[in-house]
């Protein structure tokens, strides 16, 4: 079959035949007619999440989005979770936080080999799918709305209890870069599980970015910043074209040495608190300096103003 043949066939199906070289301007928007909206990394504690309002409150720039506790929600006590709710609910701020138990936490320890970790991360037997679910549970109780996810098969049955009624019909799951998706059929597949939104990999092209727009209905998680142990992506002179082609979409601003992963990892429970609070400081200033260049740029872009309705802000 010829590659134009391959092409036809899978646009029937809804997907896009070839890359968007033409770069066509995204249709789509947030409910409240807005073209992007701002995401940071590595809220892991409640005093990170009140430098990052305090930053933002100063700088006069919304943040919409928070993913925390990445290291882990069951390493915060409860206490700690309802002051992280809390404050983000006063502020506004959807918060989507990352349950404990997952892959790397096994005994099992293929994950960590090098082919092993070709595999990705996923959940390993019932017993762990049983674990994080139970996390999940435990933080809805205390009142977050929003879970990172980046097992397909748990995405999957999150969303059958949703409809079996075993979990909250307002409760959103976010997929994550850990995925590892990287076309519009991933990102297609995802949308059709239940994800509210998905992060592909971070080194696609526009073209590659706007041919997942083209597919998909969800927001699009984008870094446009992004640790050392992933490339030490910088797209910020990218943003205006992002917004402009990937409408709506999150921008994630998570710069320094490393997530989760290895020893510059940042989202572990031994980093200083203090340290995390000054980055979420910095993260805070990057996107008033992304705005800013899309606004320079392309105008015609709206952000998202503070608490729009549709957000998965806390309910402690």
């Amino acid at each position: 079959m010829k590659l134009d043949q391959v092409s036809a066939a899978m646009e029937r199906i809804g997907i896009p035949g070839r890359d968007a070289y033409d770069l066509p301007t995204s249709t789509k928007r947030f409910p409240d007619g807005a073209w992007y909206r701002m995401e940071i990394s590595g809220i892991e504690r409640p005093a990170v999440m009140a430098a990052l309002i305090d930053e933002s409150q100063k700088r006069k720039v919304p943040i919409h989005r928070a993913i925390s506790v990445v290291m882990g929600a069951t390493l915060l006590d409860k206490a700690e979770l309802k002051d992280l709710a809390q404050m983000a609910a006063d502020a506004k701020i959807e918060v989507i936080l990352t349950p404990g138990p997952r892959a790397s936490w096994d005994v099992g320890r293929q994950l960590v080999t090098p082919e092993g970790g070709l595999s990705g991360l996923r959940f390993r037997g019932s017993d762990q799918l049983r674990q994080v679910i139970a996390d999940i549970m435990r933080a809805i109780d205390i009142g977050f709305r929003g879970f990172l996810v980046f097992d397909e098969g748990l995405l999957w049955l999150l969303n059958e209890m949703k409809r079996n009624g075993d979990i909250p019909e307002d409760i959103v799951f976010k997929v994550s870069i850990y995925a590892g998706h990287a076309n519009a059929a991933g990102c297609k597949l995802l949308e059709s599980l239940g994800a509210a939104s998905v992060n592909p990999v971070a080194d696609l092209s526009l073209p590659q970015f706007s041919s997942i727009r083209q597919a998909v209905d969800i927001p699009l998680d984008l870094h446009i910043i992004l640790t050392d142990s992933f490339g030490g992506y910088i797209r910020i002179y990218d943003g205006s074209e992002m917004a402009r082609t990937c409408s709506p979409c999150y921008f994630k601003i998570e710069p320094g040495p490393a997530c989760a992963a290895g020893p510059g990892a940042l989202y572990k429970p031994w980093v200083s608190t203090q340290m995390l609070a000054d980055w979420a400081r910095v993260k805070v200033k990057y996107a008033q300096i992304i705005h800013e260049l899309i606004q320079e740029n392309f105008p015609e872009a709206k952000l998202s103003g503070i608490g729009p309705a549709d957000l998965a802000i806390p309910k402690p």
